[in-house]
């Protein structure tokens, strides 16, 4: 196997491996987040809220493998998008990390309230609205925001080298648009991210990297698209150093 259809494998499994993982982790972490008895079931479901923790911390290192293991290849096109797809994608990585932090944070503090014998009820809740709006702003920002401006990146030069069919290139912008002015609603209120209109918005993206990751599988990036990229990459280095 060639270090392409090796590198489109992995990121394949690595698009799948964000998805899932992100689904299920925010399941799981549906005792701490919801509800106004957060404080007592969040204690109460610990292992389970620290299991949605890892699935998390399992999509940032999936988030940021696919981003790594794609440079090589969106480089040889343009290098200035190529490394602010890297950069991008690890300040996304990072957002979701301070998010999965105020959740662990939050359960912290809710087995200090269980376990306080006269619990100071104001004090525990005002901290509590604070963790889970930290949480709440980082799942926009992640997620949503930067996720759009990422897709974009990748998609562009997809589409622009044909390294994957343009159906899926083309689905992949139309996807960073839609989440992308969907994180915007979402900041100015005009919706909840967790909405019939947030779940529509963000239908084209999850549908781009579940069929752009079967195609990776499957098909691996095109070899005549990297070879032309590859090969007009080598004209351009020589015409500069001959310079």
């Amino acid at each position: 196997m060639n270090s392409n259809k090796k590198a489109a494998k992995i990121v394949g499994v690595l698009f799948i491996l964000a998805a899932v993982s992100a689904v299920i982790g925010l399941n799981l972490y549906d005792p701490i987040l919801n509800g106004p008895d957060y404080l007592i079931k969040g204690s109460e479901h610990a292992n389970q809220v620290i299991l949605g923790a890892l699935m998390e911390l399992i999509l940032v290192v999936s988030a940021v493998g696919t981003a790594t293991t794609m440079f090589p290849l969106l480089r040889m096109y343009n290098e200035t998008i190529a490394l602010w797809h890297v950069c991008f994608r690890f300040l996304e990585a990072i957002i979701i990390t301070i998010g999965l932090i105020s959740v662990l944070s939050l359960l912290t503090l809710s087995q200090e309230f269980v376990a306080a014998e006269a619990p100071d009820h104001p004090s525990f809740h005002s901290s509590g609205i604070i963790l889970k709006a930290i949480h709440d702003w980082t799942f926009m920002l992640g997620p949503l925001f930067m996720l759009g401006i990422n897709t974009m990146m990748y998609s562009y030069i997809f589409y622009k080298t044909k390294l994957v069919p343009r159906f899926i290139s083309i689905l992949g912008m139309t996807g960073a648009t839609c989440v992308f002015v969907c994180s915007l609603f979402v900041m100015f209120g005009v919706f909840p991210q967790i909405s019939f209109w947030g779940a529509i918005l963000a239908v084209p993206v999850a549908a781009n990297e579940m069929i752009l990751a079967i195609w990776l599988l499957i098909r691996g990036f095109d070899e005549t698209a990297v070879d032309f990229i590859s090969g007009k990459r080598e004209v351009t280095k020589h015409e500069f150093t001959s310079m």
